[in-house]
């Protein structure tokens, strides 16, 4: 069976194709039959064009948007976003100990260095942490300090403050709350420091929010109207119908669609990404449900604490209370003493 995609890309695979593919091996068979029955039509259905591939897990953008192997992507990509023109020179390695304290909602996290010697991280997160402000200003802080220990360790004593250069987080949530909700129709927050009397100093820090959810939702209201929209379609929608409208507007993004279905022709490398996926979700699922349920007793732990303090408070009122019936029990019978002795 011909779907919507497999008429726009040959290269897609059938169904069937890809079910004579998996059954010459014993290992795939295996391992198709170990993943619960959603998760097989899910494989399925990205492989054989019946929905697009979710960009933005972590096995399949490094494969697609890798900055060492084809630079040019994430390159125009950020260009679009950052609203203005950058060169990746180098890929760093990013903190393990953060992401290992965090990696229950990341779903991607990569860091390069521009041209310019700025440095800019990129993550999407699953679900939105709470504080966004808060975190991504403290992980800036510490970009920035790791930026100026290393221009501090090239330049030696020819150092300069002005060899320290920016810093940009940009942090793309695929399920945002809070105060993103406030702004229904917009979808990029871009935030820099300025002073409120038009000084201008160059103060490093910048920051660029990008709630998907908001996004998609304004998508159905209106086509692809610019690179920025089709960037963040490519990114996080998988209907056959926008797939079809972006690489028909954005030939540049049919050939990444070719480079999602090639890979895909290879059954053994692209079912060892979807389980190294899954593996990732199924982690990352037991620690959300985790820091979900340690929320839970925190805040159960600090309402019975409010609930003591409320007891001890009224069980001081209901003492003093007690005193003063007491007081007032002693001056009643002070009275009837003196009412007595006059009768």
């Amino acid at each position: 069976m011909n779907t919507k995609l497999k008429q726009y890309f040959q290269m897609i695979h059938t169904k069937e194709e890809i079910f004579q593919e998996i059954e010459k091996n014993v290992k795939l068979t295996e391992e198709f039959y170990s993943w619960r029955e959603e998760q097989r039509e899910d494989f399925l259905d990205f492989c054989t064009g019946v929905k697009g591939v979710k960009m933005l897990y972590d096995s399949f953008f490094k494969e697609i948007m890798n900055p060492e192997t084809v630079p040019e992507r994430p390159e125009d990509f950020l260009s679009v976003l950052l609203q203005k023109k950058v060169k990746i020179v180098e890929v760093l390695p990013g903190d393990s100990t953060r992401l290992a304290d965090e990696q229950s909602l990341l779903m991607m996290d990569i860091l390069v260095r521009f041209e310019d010697g700025s440095y800019c991280n990129v993550e999407v997160q699953k679900i939105g942490y709470a504080f966004p402000g808060e975190r991504c200003a403290c992980y800036s802080s510490d970009l920035l300090l790791r930026q100026y220990k290393s221009a501090r360790s090239k330049r030696k004593n020819e150092f300069t403050y002005k060899d320290v250069k920016g810093v940009y987080t940009i942090v793309l949530i695929d399920k945002s709350q809070g105060e993103f909700h406030k702004f229904k129709d917009i979808y990029r927050h871009a935030f820099e420091q300025k002073s409120d009397t038009g000084l201008k100093l160059n103060l490093l820090q910048n920051y660029v929010f990008i709630p998907l959810d908001i996004f998609r939702k304004t998508m159905e209201n209106k086509g692809i109207s610019n690179k920025l929209d089709a960037w963040l379609a490519f990114l996080s929608m998988d209907s056959p119908e926008m797939i079809m409208e972006l690489s028909n507007k954005y030939p540049e993004f049919r050939a990444m669609y070719e480079h999602v279905y090639n890979i895909c022709q290879n059954v053994e490398k692209v079912m060892g990404m979807y389980s190294e996926e899954l593996k990732i979700l199924d982690q990352n699922t037991v620690r959300y449900m985790v820091d979900q349920m340690q929320e839970e007793i925190d805040s159960q732990k600090n309402q019975l604490e409010i609930k003591d303090k409320q007891l001890e408070w009224q069980e001081k009122e209901l003492k003093q209370q007690g005193k003063q019936l007491e007081q007032q029990e002693k001056e009643l019978q002070k009275l009837r003493r003196m009412l007595a002795e006059k009768g």
